[in-house]
């Protein structure tokens, strides 16, 4: 195993995600799109932190087979992140025919996220610069369902999106504990570890109980 540490704490990311789509799926959802724009949110960075593990563990080696594959898949499954977030945000701020034209706007960056990840552009700055945009949009539409519901969740998922820019930040400054044993990377996936289970906590309330105003209004 090349770095054990970011292979280690992506794939704990991994199981994480899965776990939550599992229990947003196990119960029935109020009405609206949030179970299922919150699932593909979870299920996209399962598939990132998985592909991102696999790739610095196993084929980090420019000549090995996966190597291209695996890091594609893994920015473009970011892209998917991004996406959904974008999503969850409209579907919380706007009504629904609004969230449509939103929606139809949200596919033009994603669109060209991922032409510039599949011809030229392979570093991880592109997957922060295409995803922090969209968690702010998030976080801030997270901030306007806390001032409706003064729930306690919200408030939990919103301090979990910040703390994605706090991961973001260690990673691209390249912040660790030790350069071999624990490096940025692994630090900066400990950091989204907590903030997952903060914005799981969120989004069950929303998708499960939360009245989440003018999501379902035309």
């Amino acid at each position: 195993m090349t770095e054990p540490d970011v292979t280690l704490t992506d794939y704990f990311l991994a199981v994480e995600a899965a776990l939550f789509v599992v229990l947003l799926q196990s119960r029935r959802a109020v009405p609206g799109r949030l179970k299922t724009w919150f699932s593909l949110f979870f299920s996209s960075l399962f598939v990132a932190a998985l592909c991102g593990g696999t790739f610095h563990g196993f084929f980090l080696a420019e000549d090995s087979v996966g190597h291209s594959a695996l890091w594609l898949t893994t920015l473009l499954a970011i892209g998917v992140t991004a996406f959904s977030a974008w999503a969850l945000g409209a579907e919380l701020l706007f009504s629904r025919r609004a969230a449509n034209w939103f929606l139809v706007a949200a596919v033009v960056p994603l669109a060209l996220y991922a032409v510039a990840a599949l011809a030229w552009v392979h570093d991880f700055w592109i997957a922060l610069l295409a995803s922090m945009p969209a968690m702010l949009f998030l976080l801030v539409a997270l901030g306007a369902a806390y001032r409706r519901e003064r729930h306690w969740t919200l408030l939990a998922a919103s301090a979990g999106l910040a703390c994605t820019f706090l991961a973001g930040a260690f990673q691209h400054l390249r912040v660790g504990f030790h350069p071999q044993y624990f490096n940025h990377n692994a630090l900066s996936h400990v950091i989204q570890s907590v903030a997952l289970l903060l914005l799981f906590l969120g989004a069950n309330h929303l998708v499960h109980t939360g009245t989440h105003c003018h999501a379902n209004t035309t």
